[in-house]
């Protein structure tokens, strides 16, 4: 089918038509017959790189053209951040009528207590799915003018942690704009026709691919396929480095999936060695700047063992590096000057990071209740999915490693020749229904418990099972909420103003009733940094850190030692119950030590994990935080003013990760914990001592040019006073201080 026959604005027809997009892919085409622009519910299950997103694209501004609002639901930030990216490109497309200007695209991902009304002037809202529930939750207005839903990864309903807040939000739409066109979007699933039944929509179901896919196993130096076999050349002793060379040697990039962070960590470094040997001047000199970027932005041992593995043109991947390295890795392998990551299954998620080739070197991941497991087809199909980049490679190639033939013909049979499993909605327990039973009684959505039991019907839950069994555990958290004052009533169902702020603040009802009961309990003139951390890392919302072999014991000696700073210890006798005491005192002094400003090498190594695991850590404490200033004023009116405000300077001290006398300065844009600390030690304790220094002073401290966009940002740009080192500034003093400290002035540089 031809772009050019599409029934679409002129001006959109004319956008695709320049970027080189003359015919659609024929997943793509048959959405169009089955009323992609007609306003049909579809579901489009088909291979990563085949062109979902441009059916997601064409659907929304087919609405926005009719005067329509589109939300555009992912799975994770990154994602968000990526489409965001991508439909900011329309901003030059004029769909919506004479004298309208461009298309307006926005992006909400965090603050669960906000409702966002600012961007209900957009025509695109990109959104994770918390958000997109907490928008409800709060009662967002234009969520009632969306005309178009896409839901990306839904084949994410089958997640346990993720799954049922996107299944109750999708059914809270439904119910919201029930004629509201919704586009879901998933990689080959087995019930594909399932979900797209639940969301009476049309299927397209494909295995079509822009760029051929030859999935393979190898073994003893060859990649075997069906009816064919490619011989490896053997440079290396690690056959998967030997994979990977080959694949640089025809031109092309390779994502190698482990099983673990440290591994992946180990094969950049095994493979680096070997991938340097085949890098030309240009792309070393190209590398170069990227390790650059990378030192700058990072403060741990991790980080420099980054740069060390992209100096030779390879890296690793995975949740534990800060945000910033994440997307110069991505950057990096985007723009052919990375040519091998080597990750945990993250980039395996939904991020658009095709390369020539995928190997996966393990099939198995750990799990911490049956030890390593075989992962899903699902889990398969999504990383070899990522093999061939569409228009630039010939073919892609998928790679599983086998130790043996028999482990070969397993991995064909299990994997390669396999189908993806079924979708299954994770909605029936208790601790998924427990928070979603409160917002739909909050938002009106149910006021009775046959309210319920209408809206249960109508989750993909009941469309699956029977709904008889589920009202017991239904009838288990209306118990639970009313014994903790969230809820009231036996025939109409009414929410408290305790049981509402916590719907709205987005936590956990059992969150909430640990944070109330904690409080009541704890003594004023008691109550510590510690106090208040484990309080909140006692909760349900929090992650909390596995408890290491020599951890008990140097755990119990804090405890001991500072047993008047809990609300309430466990006895020993009760196993269960101490043991997860010990793991959330351990967390509390994670967040701790960031608030104490401890170096981020040291937070890493003492608690073994990364940088990205501890910025995780303190947004979750902080958001916790923040839940239990608003819940102590509305359950303790009458705490002391003290305590008030230790809580909500507890609060900003997490954001910053800074000691108390910091937060005057940390609060000044650019200026983190490390260089706040620099300017405090030196005398330059507050915004105006600042003001009143000169700039060849705190360029000595932060770099000349932090120090010129901090005085700019302090409203004193055009009156820098070099003082009595004027003459050395213009002698060169300056140019040495940017040779020595080339720093990024970023928002939040810690």
């Amino acid at each position: 089918m031809k772009t050019e026959s599409l029934d679409l604005p002129d001006e959109v027809i004319r956008f695709y038509l320049d970027s080189g997009i003359e015919e659609l892919y024929p997943p793509q085409a048959e959405a169009i017959e089955k009323g992609l622009l007609e306003g049909n519910n579809l579901l489009a299950a088909i291979p990563t790189a085949s062109g979902k997103t441009l059916l997601a694209e064409l659907a929304m501004l087919k609405a926005i053209s009719n005067g329509g609002k589109a939300l555009y639901i992912v799975p994770l930030r990154a994602l968000a951040s990526e489409k965001f990216d991508r439909f900011r490109t329309f901003s030059s497309v004029k769909v919506k009528g004479e004298g309208n200007g461009g298309l307006r695209v926005g992006i909400s991902t965090g603050d669960f207590e906000s409702r966002d009304e600012w961007l209900g002037s957009n025509d695109i809202i990109v959104a994770t799915s918390e958000k997109t529930d907490s928008l409800l939750r709060n009662e967002t207005s234009w969520m009632q003018e969306i005309t178009t839903i896409v839901v990306d990864e839904v084949h994410l309903l089958d997640s346990a942690n993720r799954g049922p807040t996107l299944e109750v939000t999708l059914t809270k739409l439904m119910r919201l704009n029930p004629g509201c066109q919704i586009i879901a979007l998933s990689a080959t699933v087995g019930n594909a026709y399932e979900i797209a039944d639940w969301l009476k929509g049309k299927l397209v179901l494909s295995e079509w691919r822009p760029t051929r896919l030859q999935e393979g196993v190898y073994l003893n130096g060859n990649i075997n396929f069906h009816g064919s076999q490619k011989l490896i050349e053997d440079r290396a002793k690690d056959e998967a480095v030997n994979v990977v060379l080959d694949t640089l040697e025809e031109g092309g990039q390779c994502l190698v999936f482990e099983s673990s962070r440290k591994n992946s960590v180990s094969f950049a470094k095994r493979s680096g060695a070997k991938v340097a040997e085949t890098l030309d001047k240009p792309t070393r000199e190209a590398l170069d700047e990227l390790v650059e970027e990378i030192i700058e932005n990072g403060e741990t041992e991790a980080a420099n063992e980054l740069a060390k593995c992209v100096r030779n043109g390879t890296a690793f991947h995975h949740a534990g590096l800060n945000s910033a390295h994440r997307r110069i890795v991505e950057d990096g392998f985007r723009s052919n000057k990375i040519k091998v990551i080597s990750s945990t299954p993250t980039l395996a998620a939904g991020l658009n990071l095709p390369a020539r080739r995928v190997i996966i070197r393990s099939y198995r991941r750990y799990d911490p209740n049956y030890g390593m497991q075989p992962i899903p087809v699902l889990d398969y199909k999504q990383m070899a999915g990522r093999a061939g980049r569409p228009h630039l490679d010939p073919y892609g190639e998928s790679v599983l490693i086998a130790k043996s033939y028999n482990e070969m013909t397993g991995l064909f049979d299990n994997y390669i020749d396999a189908d993806a499993e079924d979708i299954w909605s994770k909605l029936g327990s208790e601790n998924a229904l427990r928070t979603h039973i409160l917002s739909t009684i909050v938002n009106g959505f149910a006021t009775t418990r046959d309210g319920l039991l209408e809206f249960i019907e109508a989750t993909f839950f009941a469309h699956q099972n029977d709904t008889w069994g589920i009202m017991d555990v239904v009838d288990e958290c209306l118990d639970f909420l009313r014994n903790h004052g969230m809820l009231e009533g036996e025939e109409t169902l009414l929410p408290t103003v305790l049981g509402r702020l916590v719907s709205t603040l987005y936590i956990d009802p059992l969150s909430g009733a640990y944070i109330v009961e904690g409080i009541k309990k704890a003594k004023a003139e008691d109550i510590t940094d510690m106090t208040l951390l484990h309080l909140i890392c006692k909760t349900p919302d929090m992650r909390q850190l596995y408890m290491r072999a020599s951890d008990y014991e140097v755990i119990n000696d804090i405890i001991m030692a500072r047993s008047d700073e809990f609300v309430e210890i466990p006895p020993r006798s009760k196993e269960v119950d101490y043991e997860w005491f010990l793991a959330e005192v351990k967390t509390a002094l994670l967040v701790e030590d960031w608030i104490k400003e401890k170096s981020l090498d040291r937070i890493t190594k003492k608690f073994n994990v990364g940088e990205g695991d501890v910025h995780a850590f303190a947004d979750i404490a902080e958001w916790l935080m923040h839940a239990t200033s608003r819940l102590a004023g509305l359950i303790a009116p009458d705490m002391s003013t003290d305590i008030s405000n230790h809580v909500a300077l507890l609060e900003k001290r997490i954001h910053y990760g800074a000691s108390s006398e910091l937060i005057e300065l940390v609060s000044i844009r650019g200026i983190g914990r490390v260089r706040a600390r620099k300017l405090y030690d030196s005398g330059l304790k507050t915004v105006q001592a600042i003001k009143s220094s000169d700039i060849a002073t705190v360029s000595e401290l932060i770099g000349p040019k932090t120090a010129r966009k901090l005085f700019e940002e302090l409203g004193v740009a055009s009156g820098f006073r070099p003082s009595g080192s004027e003459e050395s500034i213009k002698s060169g003093t300056m140019d040495s201080l940017m040779e020595r400290e080339q720093s990024t002035f970023s928002d939040f540089e810690k």
